[in-house]
């Protein structure tokens, strides 16, 4: 059971839940340990600026761990370098600007993360918010495992609005969500405080990291989803990416979003946060704050990003953490489930295995080039991203295998796989979550239905398989390039 953390502090009350209280609390108050999972940064991040705050009341040091899994849920090279770089320059950041320590351990959290608060004989542990199902067990374990004399404090350092204060239930649409955030959003879209080392510094020198040894570990454990070139990782990246000078989504792009959004062959209208937002090297909350100072240049483009950034992102840690069965059948609603099973044995004109579908060997050149960029590229159009889930439910056996099969080349090729949004994604594309019936019809039953002709009426669909055709043929040249793919890794090092 976690409650609210009373009385005063510089984060909001409501952004911190205590899922454990110490039972039996050390006459002398250890140091808190901040395990960092989901908000990789140095900066605007909740969870490290209650940390220290707590610290600073408490007279006593602060650290900063992080649990390395081996491989978490399938990530390969293209997402493991993104997130291992940015932690080399977070371990910088944090002993530079706040000289507070940075402690990597690899293994199982369950096991690590424990040892650790016996060690430096931690009072309080302070952790970051995910809805995904793994992390939530692991820390139900740690709360059994940790010592009595352990508190244990949770923050959402995520979502704009926390997500137990945005609602206490499952919400069925954006609709239905987008009202109590949008009344909370004067209470939390707020700019960060400045922070400060903590009074007391840590006693001792964290064990050396040899981030070029473990990057080059992991990059060949991964090697079969290769690393990406157009994706610089770390927060002073994200922030160029969010305003920088030179092509800055605030400063130079955001003009465009409202109405080329959702044209595949216009991908400059998109912010391209997604991956530094999946791994926190950015925060949600400083992207909105800063879009809404520049409100006044282009409302409608403001007002689409914000609604995409605060709401939709939001409604799928709402789905993720209300629902159990956020990536099953199971977690659709009933008249989805239904309608789907009903046509789940309906005549297919092409079924295709996963290897064929991941290789792009269907016959449909539209959805072979939208694979083609996920797998080379590392992202696909969102646009696109929702005929491409469609399409597998169309040529599988039954919406099961098809929910699977989308979640499964999602995670493993997109570096922003493994999230709240693509399991929403997929649910919605395949299973009509936060989606109404639409007219029935073979297959798809009352799921809503895209087909080639409406993509033909919306984009240009040959251009848009010619420009996956040079990026994919950019990304061929630049592997087979020993010397450029050398100079691409010391630029990213």
């Amino acid at each position: 059971m976690s409650s609210s953390l009373p009385g005063t502090t510089t984060v909001q009350p409501g952004r911190i839940r205590i899922i454990k209280e110490a039972s039996n609390p050390a006459q002398k108050e250890g140091p808190v340990v901040y395990w960092m999972f989901r908000d990789q940064r140095v900066k605007d991040n909740w969870a490290l600026i209650h940390a220290v705050d707590q610290a600073n009341k408490m007279n006593v040091p602060v650290a900063v761990a992080f649990n390395l899994f081996d491989r978490f849920k399938g990530a390969g090279a293209r997402q493991l370098g993104f997130m291992l770089r940015g932690l080399k320059q977070l371990q910088s950041a944090l002993q530079i600007s706040l000289q507070i320590p940075f402690f990597l351990f690899q293994g199982e959290a369950v096991e690590t993360i424990p040892t650790f608060l016996q060690q430096c004989e931690a009072s309080l542990l302070v952790t970051d918010f995910t809805p995904l199902r793994e992390i939530r067990k692991c820390k139900e374990d740690i709360c059994k495992r940790a010592s009595d004399s352990v508190s244990i404090h949770e923050v959402d350092a995520h979502n704009v609005v926390p997500v137990w204060e945005a609602s206490s239930k499952l919400e069925y649409s954006a609709k239905t969500l987008r009202g109590k955030i949008n009344k909370l959003l004067p209470s939390y879209l707020i700019d960060f405080p400045t922070l400060h080392p903590p009074t007391k510094r840590w006693d001792s020198l964290p064990p050396p990291i040899d981030w070029e040894r473990l990057i080059e570990d992991n990059m060949k454990k991964g090697e079969e989803v290769p690393e990406l070139d157009w994706c610089e990782p770390g927060e002073s990246a994200a922030m160029e990416i969010l305003k920088g000078g030179k092509d800055g989504f605030l400063t130079k792009r955001i003009k465009v979003y409202a109405t080329d959004r959702n044209n595949p062959l216009k991908p400059r209208a998109l912010s391209g946060l997604s991956p530094y937002l999946h791994f926190g090297q950015i925060s949600a909350q400083r992207c909105a704050f800063e879009a809404r100072n520049v409100r006044k240049v282009c409302p409608q483009s403001v007002d689409a990003f914000l609604e995409e950034l605060i709401v939709r992102r939001e409604l799928a840690d709402n789905f993720c953490y209300y629902q159990p069965h956020y990536d099953s059948l199971m977690g659709a609603w009933e008249w989805a489930r239904k309608t789907l099973m009903d046509h789940a044995s309906d005549k297919r004109q092409h079924l295709y295995t996963r290897e064929q579908l991941e290789k792009a060997q269907t016959a449909d050149p539209l959805w072979n080039a939208s694979q083609l960029e996920m797998v080379h590229y590392g992202k696909m159009h969102g646009f696109m991203r929702m005929y491409w889930a469609k399409k597998i439910l169309e040529w599988t056996n039954g919406p099961e295998e098809a929910l699977e099969i989308a979640i499964y080349l999602n995670d493993k090729f997109e570096m922003d796989g493994r999230d709240p949004n693509g399991y929403v994604g997929c649910m919605w594309s395949i299973c009509g979550v936060h989606d109404q019936g639409w007219k029935e019809r073979p297959i798809f039953g009352k799921i809503r239905y895209m087909n080639y002709e409406g993509c033909k009426r919306k984009f240009d669909v040959n251009g848009y398989i010619s420009y996956v055709k040079r990026l994919v043929s950019e990304a061929k040249k630049r592997k087979a390039d020993p010397a450029l793919c050398s100079k691409e890794k010391k630029l990213r090092a």
